[in-house]
């Protein structure tokens, strides 16, 4: 059984989840911009909950929704968001992305997803992680289609992707006039090569501001972007 995994401010617990807890999603978290203060996020695809309770923690202001599909994730993340001192801001609806799509009128300020991306058969030996790391499960041209009738006009969609699908993911944004507005390469260590891309994208074109983060200088030592990222949420940084 995996444990619970403590941060500064609450607590993860993660047993029922196919999705642990990662470094994906901490980056994530942390990286997501909050700009003029947020009044409705949405996750999707929140798993344990982790990128929302971020999210509730640096937005003091927001009302932060989530949508889980795999019902023993959806409970776990209604869970721990019940547990969290953030409990009266956040809830999380059991659904797919298309039914969620069909019920909703007003569009999110935010909206964030760490979403499955492993596109080959992988087999880890646990089924469900299995499903929930293929992008059969979600689509990345499903996710942006729902991201474009979700978002307000001037909001903004955050995604973590492998670096490998970042041109391709943002033709398939491009068909649903959504454009980015930041980029963030992550390497493992400054000798590594590009592993994920962070991206924020917005409805039409317009500048990109575009960075580069390193997470280590040394095998647990971080670098100072890295911790300077984190430290709100990790107990040790």
């Amino acid at each position: 059984m995996k444990a619970p995994f403590q941060f500064k401010q609450f607590t993860v617990n993660q047993n029922q989840c196919a999705m642990k807890v990662g470094t994906d999603g901490v980056l994530l978290g942390a990286w997501a911009a909050l700009p003029n203060g947020p009044h409705t996020v949405l996750d999707i695809g929140a798993g344990t909950g982790l990128i929302a309770m971020m999210l509730a923690q640096r937005s003091p202001e927001a009302d932060i929704e989530a949508l889980e599909i795999e019902e023993a994730a959806y409970e776990q993340c209604v869970d721990n968001f019940e547990a969290s001192p953030w409990a009266d801001r956040l809830f999380c609806y059991h659904a797919g992305l298309d039914e969620f799509v069909d019920g909703m009128e007003d569009g999110y300020d935010l909206i964030v997803s760490n979403p499955p991306f492993y596109a080959e058969n992988v087999s880890s030996g646990n089924a469900e992680r299995d499903h929930a790391r293929q992008n059969r499960s979600l689509p990345f041209d499903e996710l942006l289609e729902g991201v474009a009738a979700l978002l307000a006009p001037k909001g903004r969609f955050n995604v973590i992707i492998p670096f490998k699908e970042e041109t391709g993911f943002g033709a398939l944004a491009h068909q649903f006039n959504l454009f980015p507005s930041r980029i963030c390469h992550v390497r493992g260590h400054a000798q590594a090569p590009i592993k994920r891309s962070l991206m924020e994208f917005r409805f039409g074109k317009g500048p990109v501001e575009q960075d580069e983060l390193v997470i280590e200088e040394a095998r647990h030592r971080y670098t100072d972007a890295y911790k300077a990222l984190t430290k709100e949420f990790y107990l040790r940084m």
